[in-house]
C-alpha cells in the first residue's frame, strides 16, 4: 500500500507509459482518457485547498471504472474535470486524442455535448413530458430533426429496457425506472463516455442493483463507463477501481484484487 501523499504506481507498465510519455504527445487512440500531472487548486476565502496535486490516470475504450474516496478527497474535481464542467491549473487531460486542457469554454461546451453523457444522482427529468420527450432533449438542442430524435430516443430507452414505457411520465416511474430514463438521455448522443456521479444515491439497495446491471450490460456493449461513488458495494460492480486520497491516487486496481479486499456482503 502506497502511503497517503505519495501516488501509488498505475496497474501497468501500458498505462503508466500512456501517461508518462512526452508531454503535449497525443496519447495512443486505444486511450479514450489520459490525465498528466493534473493540478486543480482553490480559494476558500483565502485559504487555498489543493484538490488535486498531480494525478495520472489512463482509461481505455470500453473500460468500466469507479472513481472513489473519502470526502475531500478530489474524486468530485476530478470528475469535473473529466466532464469538462472546470479546467486544470496545471497538467494534461487528453479525451480522445484532443487536449481538451487547453480548450476555451465554448470548445468545452462542444466537448460535452459530442463525447460525454452525464448521470447524476438527481435524475433531473422534466416532471411534466414523458420518458421519450425527456430523452429527446439534447437532440432537440443540437437541432435533430424531430423524427430522428424520435428513433434515436426510442432506441435509447430500449437499450435501458423501458421501451414499454416511453410515454410515461416521471411521476408513473419508480426511481429505477426514472435513473434508467436519466441513462437513456446521456446516451442519446452516442458518447464516447457515460459518467455517472453517484448514480444509486438517492436509490435503495434493490433498485440499486438494477442501476448496476444497467450499467454493467452497456459496458458488454462497449460502452466506457466512469461512475464516482463513495459505496464499495457500488464501486465493487466496476472491472476498475480509482481510489483518491488527499488529491492523489491511493490505490488503482482491477475489479478481481479490490473485490478481494470487501468483506463478502459487498461483493
Amino acid at each position: 500500500m502506497t502511503a497517503i501523499g505519495e501516488e501509488a504506481p498505475l496497474s501497468t507498465t501500458a498505462e503508466r507509459q500512456a501517461v508518462t510519455n512526452v508531454p503535449g504527445a497525443a496519447p495512443d487512440k486505444d486511450w479514450v482518457i489520459v490525465t498528466r500531472g493534473l493540478k486543480r487548486e482553490y480559494d476558500m476565502g483565502g485559504e487555498i485547498v489543493r484538490a488535486l496535486r498531480g494525478v495520472d490516470v489512463a482509461i481505455r475504450r470500453n473500460e468500466y471504472v469507479a472513481i472513489m474516496g473519502p470526502s475531500g478527497s478530489g474524486k468530485s474535481t476530478l470528475m469535473n474535470l473529466i466532464g469538462c464542467l472546470d479546467t486544470p491549473d496545471a497538467g494534461e487531460y487528453w479525451l480522445s486524442g484532443m487536449l481538451v486542457s487547453e480548450k476555451s469554454e465554448d470548445e468545452l461546451a462542444r466537448v460535452r455535448n459530442r463525447e460525454i453523457g452525464f448521470v447524476f444522482q438527481t435524475f433531473n427529468l422534466l416532471p411534466r413530458a414523458s420518458a421519450l420527450h425527456n430523452v429527446e432533449l439534447p437532440l432537440v438542442y443540437a437541432g435533430v430533426p424531430s423524427d430522428e430524435r424520435k428513433r434515436r430516443a426510442t432506441e435509447a430507452l430500449e437499450r435501458v429496457q423501458l421501451g414499454d414505457r416511453i410515454h410515461h411520465r416521471p411521476n408513473e416511474l419508480s426511481g429505477g425506472q426514472r435513473q434508467r430514463v436519466a441513462i437513456a438521455r446521456a446516451l442519446v448522443n452516442t458518447p464516447t463516455i457515460l459518467l455517472a456521479d453517484e448514480p444509486t444515491g438517492n436509490l435503495d439497495s434493490t433498485t440499486s442493483e438494477e442501476i448496476m446491471r444497467v450499467f454493467e450490460g452497456l459496458s458488454s456493449e462497449g460502452q466506457t463507463v466512469i461512475m464516482v461513488t463513495h459505496e464499495p458495494d457500488i464501486a465493487a460492480h466496476a472491472r476498475r477501481v480509482i481510489v483518491l486520497r488527499d488529491g492523489l491516487i491511493s490505490s488503482d486496481d482491477r475489479r478481481e484484487r479490490f473485490t478481494a479486499s470487501l468483506p463478502a456482503t459487498a461483493r
